[in-house]
C-alpha cells in the first residue's frame, strides 16, 4: 500500500502535520489538498491538542499545487477560496510551519497560513508558479503584504524571484532561523512551550491580532478588550497570584 499524502503524529499537546510526497517536493495534488484540510480540522477539533507542527517530507516543504495533475486536464481547486479549501481562515489554535527546501508556489502560501516559520539555510520561498501563467489562489496575495509590507510583497508576486532564507529573515518572511536540518525539532519544541502557557489569553491575544486587519484603530482595540474578558475572569487573576507567590522573579519562570 501506497503511504499515506499527509502523516499525522501527536505528542503531547502537539500534532505534527507532515506533506508526506516528497518525490514532487511535497506538491499537493488534489487528494492531498483535501486530506490536509481534514488534517488541519481534526487538529482544531482536538481538546488535547494545543499546537500544531506542519512540515514536508524529504528535505522540501512545499512545491506548491501538483501541476502535472494541472496540465494533465484536472482542475485544482481554491485552497484558500473554497469553503473545504485548507487555508480558507486561521484556524483558532496555533501552527508552526518548520520550513527546509522550496516553499514556493501554493507552498509559500501554505507558510503563510501558520503563526510562525521556521527556516534553515535551504529554504527557499517565491512566486514561481509566474512563469507557468498560474495564479495564486492559495490566500499569497492577501498574507504576504501584511506580514512582509506591500512593496516586498509585490517584488516577489510579480517577478517570482527567489527569497532565500536569509532574506527571508530580514523581510520578516520567515521568523526564525536555525541549524541545517533541525527545523522540525525546533518548531516541536517551540511549540510545547507555547502549550505550556494559559490557552484562553494567548489564544484571545493571536485572534485579536488577526482580527485587527479588519477594523479600525478604536473598533480594534475594543475587540481586543472583548476577547480578554475570558482570560481576565479564568487565568488572569490565578496568574497574578502565582507571580506574587514569588514564580517569575529574577528572570525564572516555570516550564
Amino acid at each position: 500500500m501506497a503511504e499515506p499524502k499527509i502523516l499525522l503524529q501527536t505528542v503531547g499537546s502537539v500534532t505534527t502535520i507532515v506533506l508526506n510526497r516528497p518525490e514532487v517536493r511535497n506538491a499537493l495534488d488534489n487528494e492531498a489538498a483535501h486530506a490536509l484540510a481534514a488534517a488541519l480540522k481534526g487538529f482544531e477539533a482536538d481538546h488535547a491538542a494545543r499546537v500544531a507542527v506542519l512540515t514536508g517530507a524529504g528535505g522540501a516543504f512545499c512545491a506548491g499545487a501538483d501541476l502535472k495533475e494541472l496540465g494533465g486536464g484536472t482542475d485544482y481547486f481554491p485552497w484558500a477560496g473554497s469553503d473545504d479549501g485548507p487555508l480558507r481562515e486561521p484556524l483558532a489554535k496555533p501552527i508552526i510551519a518548520a520550513i527546509e527546501g522550496h516553499a514556493c508556489a501554493g507552498g509559500l502560501g501554505v507558510a503563510l497560513f501558520c503563526d510562525i516559520r521556521i527556516v534553515d539555510e535551504t529554504a527557499v520561498f517565491g512566486v514561481f508558479s509566474r512563469r507557468w501563467g498560474v495564479p495564486m489562489s492559495d490566500g499569497t496575495t492577501v498574507r504576504l503584504p501584511r506580514i512582509v509590507g506591500q512593496g516586498r510583497a509585490l517584488d516577489m508576486l510579480l517577478t517570482g524571484r527567489a527569497v532565500g532564507a536569509d532574506e527571508a529573515i530580514a523581510i520578516g518572511l520567515a521568523t526564525r532561523k536555525v541549524a541545517r536540518g533541525t527545523t522540525r525539532g525546533a518548531a516541536e519544541k517551540l511549540a510545547a512551550e507555547i502549550a505550556n502557557f494559559p490557552p484562553v489569553a494567548m489564544t484571545s491575544d493571536r485572534q485579536s491580532a488577526y482580527e485587527s486587519f479588519d477594523r479600525d484603530q478604536r473598533s480594534a482595540v475594543q475587540r481586543e478588550m472583548e476577547l480578554s474578558l475570558a482570560a481576565r475572569r479564568r487565568e488572569a487573576q490565578t496568574g497574578a497570584a502565582r507571580f506574587a507567590e514569588g514564580e517569575g522573579r529574577h528572570g525564572k519562570f516555570p516550564r
